[in-house]
């Protein structure tokens, strides 16, 4: 039995819609065994993907095979994702955390004044 690699991401929970999931194959954002797929490549059991969503990069096995969408628990029994991927997305994480104090966002809004000099350093009119 397979199925088609954009309905699997999609009922994986990978992505929002199945659009997107195509989009993302199309774009080489999913490989599977280190070869990027087309959308309507299908996918077997135990195979290895890696996909990049804005979340991060993720390195995940195959377990089961579903083209319905249902709750979240029900996605996360279809895969299994790799120590390594888990590890690297918890880095990437606390990097962008760190990185926050280090650049902390403005206490106030900009103001009149503030935004014209923005909109001039930018270049713009």
């Amino acid at each position: 039995m397979s199925t088609r690699i954009d309905k699997w991401l999609w009922a994986a929970r990978f992505f929002k819609t199945r659009t997107q999931a195509t989009r993302a194959c199309e774009l080489s954002r999913v490989q599977c065994n280190h070869q990027p797929v087309k959308p309507s490549r299908d996918v077997h059991l135990g195979d290895r993907l890696q996909i990049r969503t804005e979340g991060g990069e993720f390195e995940i096995d195959v377990l089961a095979l579903s083209d319905l969408r249902g709750p979240a628990a029900v996605a996360q029994t279809l895969y299994r994702e790799t120590d390594a991927s888990r590890e690297a997305r918890r880095k990437a994480a606390e990097e962008r955390r760190a990185l926050m104090h280090f650049t902390p966002a403005p206490t106030t809004r900009p103001s009149k004044r503030d935004r014209r000099r923005l909109s001039q350093f930018r270049g713009r009119a």
